[in-house]
């Protein structure tokens, strides 16, 4: 079995999710959260190590509700994203700044403890077996790309990753031949209404394909990629304006510039499995419902963990 780490990223506290650690909700039948499923799910394809990427002032109920208990299945490293974890001549230009880079910062992170092979998730989405062993085979392979770095993302439909309870953020994604990743334009305000999924684009509403490939920001690396995380993170503090508090550092963005740099070579591995996560408080109960749905299938055993 050849060596590959689930990243975790788990530092955000959701605003939309009344300010809670929508994280750390229990949505399974014995209290299950939805990281228990993608760890289940990791583990069951061939990821060996677990990193959680987490804010230190939640490290004791984040240990409390899952660390502990999955540190006696499998390998766990944490990291800590804060907002201060910036190059040090950086730190004065930014010191009102409360609020964390982004998911390239919290990929970041992980620099010191990882050197192999490595699938990043976000903590409240669930994203299904499939994409698991995709990213795993895809991840334990080898792959020969003159002067580009490999790197994989896992596709959902559009239609398979909407909330019914508000608009949310994708990166909708172009596919070129061989499936490899051609663009990928971070999306907002994307609703379904009626027969109809549109989105904000420059002030107005756009009209977008049902089943247009999008990322759930479930990205496979090397650790070679660090070097350009670190690189472009230097260029992304030096190029801001001080004021501004809001701006992040985001992987479609990063890999978006990477593609048009013919740095990175990003192979789409496509998912049919349908997509459900936490964005909205409201969302819990229709996640509950389907996690329970599963485990009623067989395709979860009803307590997780023995």
């Amino acid at each position: 079995m050849k060596h590959a780490t689930l990243v975790i990223m788990a530092a955000g506290v959701g605003s939309r999710f009344g300010g809670g650690i929508k994280q750390l909700e229990s949505v399974g039948p014995c209290g299950e959260i939805i990281m228990d499923y993608s760890i289940y799910d990791a583990l069951e394809a061939g990821f060996n190590k677990v990193v959680f990427v987490i804010r230190k002032e939640i490290e004791k109920d984040f240990k409390e509700i899952i660390g502990n208990r999955v540190e006696e299945i499998v390998k766990v490293d944490y990291v800590y994203q804060e907002v201060d974890d910036i190059p040090e001549q950086y730190r004065n230009k930014y010191k009102t700044r409360n609020k964390p880079w982004g998911t390239g910062q919290a990929i970041l992170c992980c620099k010191e403890v990882i050197e192999e092979p490595f699938i990043v998730i976000n903590a409240d989405d669930y994203y299904g077996k499939t994409a698991f062993v995709r990213a795993y085979k895809y991840l334990t392979e080898e792959h020969k790309s003159e002067d580009k770095i490999n790197i994989c993302m896992i596709g959902f439909m559009l239609k398979n990753t909407l909330s019914d309870n508000g608009g949310v953020t994708r990166g909708i994604c172009s596919v070129g031949k061989n499936k490899l990743l051609n663009d990928i334009v971070e999306t907002h305000n994307i609703v379904k209404t009626g027969d109809l999924i549109t989105a904000d684009k420059d002030g107005e509403r756009l009209v977008i394909e049902q089943e247009s490939i999008v990322s759930m920001n479930m990205w496979g690396f090397t650790p070679e990629f660090f070097e350009i995380l670190e690189k472009e993170f230097n260029y992304f503090l030096d190029k801001l304006d001080s004021n501004d508090i809001k701006s992040e550092y985001l992987l479609p963005t990063i890999i978006g510039d990477q593609l048009k740099k013919k740095n990175v070579e990003v192979k789409v591995l496509q998912s049919s499995d349908e997509w459900f996560g936490v964005t909205y408080k409201e969302d819990k109960k229709s996640v509950t419902e389907a996690i329970n749905q599963l485990v009623l299938e067989g395709v979860y055993p009803h307590k997780l963990y023995k």
